[in-house]
This record gives structure tokens, sequence and C-alpha cells, in this order.
């Protein structure tokens, strides 16, 4: 009897209309994220926006003989696009709380009221420091949104199927960033306002958002573990679709009993039990940010002007990212369960590494500091960025955020996830405020930058990442942890 078979028949669960639709309205967080990734790049790449905001860029922009890798190098244009990470880094230890105390559902009721303030605030902006209150309001969204919606994934789905569960948030990320550079595309014809309808737009999905979190149920964890042992029962009952889930509801009460004893959650975080799940949850999130994804992602119509893509053309081929990016992201949901976390991980090291270090070497050795590629070159280029883009879709995109939610024990879940969850707004605004300048001091010398660190990715999980494919999420200690050479050490 396979591992896969066994828990079958712990745990029996059938596919329920309801259940879906939870599972895809809660992922609306996710397009809320992939949107605010993707706009901003296409934003920052239109004139109009550039002669409101930043004139001076602007102004360098238009120069016959501008610098190739430094046109786009304004701090202020920077904090434009970091300072909704900024924002979601502090605000995802009070979603932490949040779940905790009021539940997954009531949280992702918060993030939907931010999305939808940030979204009419940016988009009526006035000055820079309308837009970057805007951007903060969307950020707080997002670290409400990215702090609830993958745990209440990992929760809410059935133990054989908690890896595709999860990856649709991921998922829905990459829907969002093809939306908004679809959105970019068309917006750039409408002057002198276009700018303003991208960032409005992302009201769309936040309303989708704010239904959604109305119609999903709570997850049986939050409300056994909060007391409610008889709404968790039968709300078990309804998202499985079988009578027979006491063996599922006895395991998530032991595991709340246990919760429930922890006061102090960030305490018992630092305890030396506690380290293995924190360590991976923290590193796998921030090394999720130094493959270079979002130097990509948000650049993309810059990184493409910047080889000699004219302003059409680049949003054209930040849309063909866009679409590799929402159909690799499937191979994970079809193939996470099946193979399992480590190999997917592994064979996109490889890629990834064969791709950054390409594109390095064709831009060293090819574009100068004011000439261009051929076309020949650009398209090749293209082909790389895509491959890279590929490789992370059905890897490191979504295995990010679904293993670090189902590592961690019920009693420093909301508290561990939070970390993991910041840590990735830290080196997302880190990347984010720096890459503009990196680009500009390092050149093409910044893609082996990358390069190096998705080699020590590579090592990372080899040696210390374990697989947790058809484990129980409750069962995590156990079954994974304590029988892992190395971490077993850190175990009680």
């Amino acid at each position: 009897m396979t591992d896969s078979e066994k828990h079958d028949q712990d745990f029996p669960s059938k596919f329920t209309v309801y259940v879906v639709i939870c599972w895809i309205l809660a992922a609306f967080g996710g397009f809320m994220f992939g949107y605010d990734i993707g706009i901003s790049g296409g934003v920052t790449a239109m004139d109009d926006f550039l002669i409101k905001f930043f004139p001076t860029v602007h102004e360098r922009k238009l120069h016959a003989k501008e610098n190739n890798y430094c046109k786009y190098n304004d701090q202020y244009l920077q904090l434009f696009t970091s300072s909704l990470y900024l924002a979601a880094l502090v605000s995802s230890f009070g979603a932490s709380k949040a779940c905790t105390k009021f539940g997954r559902k009531p949280t992702i009721l918060v993030a939907s009221v931010f999305f939808l303030f940030g979204a009419a605030v940016s988009s009526s902006a006035q000055n820079i420091w309308m837009l970057i209150i805007g951007r903060i309001l969307l950020g707080f969204g997002v670290g409400f949104g990215n702090e609830a919606v993958p745990l209440f994934l990992s929760e809410i789905a059935p133990v054989e199927r908690r890896g595709a569960v999860n990856i649709l948030f991921q998922f829905f990320v990459t829907v969002g960033i093809f939306f908004a550079n679809l959105v970019n595309y068309g917006t750039s014809k409408m002057h002198p306002y276009g700018w303003r309808v991208s960032l409005g737009l992302a009201g769309v999905p936040a309303v989708f958002l704010f239904i959604g979190s109305i119609v999903i149920t709570e997850t049986p964890t939050s409300l056994i573990e909060r007391g409610n042992e008889t709404a968790g029962q039968s709300t078990l009952r309804k998202i499985r679709g079988v009578d027979n889930v006491n063996s599922e509801f006895e395991q998530i009460k032991a595991a709340s009993e246990i919760a429930r004893q922890v006061k102090h959650p960030y305490k018992k975080l630092m305890k030396r039990s506690s380290m293995p799940p924190l360590i991976i949850g923290i590193l796998l999130q921030v090394f999720q940010q130094l493959t270079g994804i979002n130097a990509i992602m948000f650049y993309a119509p810059v990184l493409f002007q910047t080889v000699g893509f004219k302003n059409d053309a680049s949003l054209l081929s930040a849309v063909i990212t866009g679409i590799v990016n929402v159909l690799s992201t499937l191979v994970s949901i079809f193939y996470v369960d099946k193979v399992g976390r480590r190999v997917l991980l592994l064979q996109a090291c490889v890629q990834m590494l064969i791709s950054q270090t390409a594109i390095g070497g064709i831009l060293l050795a090819f574009l100068t500091t004011t000439g261009s590629l051929t076309k020949l070159q650009s398209a090749f280029v293209v082909v790389l960025v895509c491959m890279f883009v590929m490789s992370f879709a059905w890897s490191w995109g979504p295995l990010g955020w679904l293993i670090p939610s189902e590592t961690f024990p019920q009693e420093t879940r909301t508290a561990g996830f939070a970390f993991a969850v910041s840590s990735n707004m830290l080196f997302t605004f880190l990347i984010a405020q720096a890459f503009l300048s990196m680009l500009c001091n390092m050149r093409a010398f910044i893609f082996f930058f990358f390069a190096v660190w998705i080699l020590k990715m590579g090592l990372f999980v080899y040696f210390l990442l374990p697989e947790t494919k058809n484990v129980p999420i409750d069962l995590m200690v156990e079954r994974v942890w304590k029988q892992h050479p190395v971490w077993k050490r850190f175990m009680d």
C-alpha cells in the first residue's frame, strides 16, 4: 500500500463544488499580489506617469545617448515599487495575530478592504506621496492576504491534494501578473491617464476577494483551535464531502490542545525544536527572491527596453513571459503531489542556472552602454528569460509558499508563517529597491550574481530540505523532522 493510499484511508474525502469554490475565491488573494507585482513595472515605463511624478527620469530616458543600464535608476521610482513590500513586511505580523485570534476568513476580508482603498488612492494620486500612500495600503493588503490565504488553502485541502490546492495561490499570482501585463499593454496607448486605469483596475480582483471572504468557510483547524469544536467538525464534514471525519477531527483536536497551551508562539518559535521549519521557511522565501525572479518580472518591460525593444514591443515581450509563467505553474499543480517537492526544486535550479548565466553572457559580450542588441540576440534573450520564468514557475514560485505553510506544527503555524512572509517581503523590498541601481553599477554581472545564489540553493535543497509529499499537516514533526538526518538533532 502506498503512502497516498494509506492517507486516503486515514482521512477520507470527496470532491465537492463548495470546497472548490472556497479554494478559487481565496486564491484571489494571489491574483491581487500578482497584479501589484506586474502593474508597477509597466506603469514605470509609461511616459505620462514619468512626466507627472518622475520628470528627471523622463528627461534621462529621452537623451539620445542614454546609458542602457542606468536610465531608470532613481531612488523615488524604486520607492514607488518597493514601498508596498515594506508595508507588507510590517503588516504580516499583525496578520499573524489576526489569523490566530479571529481566524483565517476575517483576515482575508481585511486584506480585501486594504486592497480596495489602496487601488482607489493610488489611481487618484495627485502627487508622489499620495502615490506612495496608495502603495502602502496595497502593501497592508498583501501582508494580510499572503499570510492568511496559503494557510487557509493548506488547512482546507485534503492531504493527498494539499500541494496542488496550495499552489492555486501561486497560480493566481501568475494570472495576476499576466493580467497586469495585458492591462499595461492596453493602457500605454491611453494618454495621458493610462497609468490611472492600470492602477485603478486593481480594485476589480479586490472586489472578488471581498465577496470571496464572505462566501468561504473558516478552516476547521482555526475553529477548533479557538474552541469551536462542533462548528469545526461540521465544517470538516462539509469540506471533505463525507460523514466519517473522526480520525482527522481527533488529530486536529489533539494539535489544537497543544497549540492552546502555547501562550507565546513567538517565544516557542525561538526554541531549538522549532528551528528546522523556521530555518527552512525563511530560507525558501529568501532564496525565492535571490533567484532574481522579481527583478525580471518587475522590470521585464525595462529589461527588454534595455536590450533594444521599443516601448510597445517590450510590453508585448512582458505579456509573452506572463503566458509562460501561467502555463508553467500548471505543471507544478499536476506534479507536486506525484513527484514531490524536492525533484521540482532541483530540476529548476539547473535550468535557472543555465538561463541566468547565458543572459549575463550575452549582455556582457554584446550590449554596450549606449548601443542595443541585434534582433536575433534580443529574441534569444527573450527565449532565455522564458526558460528562466518557466522553471521558476513550477518550482521556487509555488513551493516557496507551499512548504512553509505545511511544515510548522499548529502551535507555531501562524507565527512561523509570518516570519516566512516577512522574509519574502524584506528581500522583495531590498531587491526592488536595489535592482535598478545594481543594474546600473553591475551591468550584465547582475545576472551572474543571481546565478551564484541559484547554485547555493540547489545545494541547500539537496542536503537540507526534507520531502513533505503526502504527509498529513499535523504529523510533520513525527514523520518529517524527527526522521531527517540533519534536523532530527534539533528535535526534543
